[in-house]
């Protein structure tokens, strides 16, 4: 996350420019007569909410206006589907603002890089899958779980950098030559947290995945004679 007084006027300017139009884009495109007509999605969307809050103010503040946390979008973004999953985000950075956690005049510029980038790359990756059309569910596991979030986070971390380097007012750590040995350190436990969720949810709740076709993942399979096996 980074803060208001690192980001030139410019840039702060374009992230609201390129974040408000997605964001109402996907109000537009949320399934809300499904969503109210429906308890159960009603109870994904708050707890997400709730849980993104929580999981972002858990976060470790740097010197110079930056901070840490997990991202946590991958298994939000199969869960609700992308509209939900950015309508979700923003109402958990609204309270970020509120607690005073965030920056309101930044909130453009981290809404796109760590709110639609982590969306957009998940949202790729299950549609190549589904593209695909695999029946061993560990496809959709590995490929929109676990490699989603930690491409996910790759490419937001170095978005964050390109701006803060693209900026001029952030003082680049001396450390950043060896930068990519602490990559591993932000992909990994991204990928784990993302990727055991997603798990946990195709095992014991694949009915609550928006993105996971259980017509053709957990269908028993057939042999020549057209019988179960």
């Amino acid at each position: 996350m980074i803060a208001a007084e690192v980001l030139s006027t410019q840039t702060l300017a374009i992230g609201w420019l390129l974040y408000a139009p997605v964001v109402l884009w996907a109000i537009w495109r949320a399934p809300w007569v499904e969503l109210f007509a429906d308890t159960r999605r009603q109870h994904l969307l708050f707890g997400t909410v709730f849980s993104l809050f929580l999981l972002w103010l858990v976060r470790r503040d740097f010197e110079g206006g930056v901070s840490y946390h997990f991202i946590g979008l991958t298994v939000v973004t199969l869960l609700l589907d992308w509209p939900l999953a950015i309508v979700g985000a923003l109402l958990a950075q609204i309270g970020l603002v509120l607690l005073g956690r965030q920056d309101l005049v930044a909130m453009g510029v981290n809404g796109v890089l760590l709110i639609l980038l982590p969306v957009a790359v998940t949202e790729g990756c299950a549609r190549m899958v589904e593209r695909a059309q695999p029946r061993n569910p560990f496809v959709y596991i590995f490929c929109s779980g676990f490699f989603a979030a930690a491409l996910a986070a790759l490419l937001c971390v170095l978005a964050v950098l390109g701006v803060l380097w693209l900026d001029g007012l952030f003082a680049m750590p001396e450390w950043l030559e060896d930068f990519i040995g602490y990559l591993w350190l932000i992909i990994f436990p991204e990928a784990f947290i993302n990727g055991m969720l997603v798990t946990a949810l195709v095992v014991f709740c694949p009915e609550w995945l928006e993105t996971f076709n259980r017509t053709r993942y957990l269908a028993a399979p057939w042999n020549d004679d057209g019988e179960n096996r």
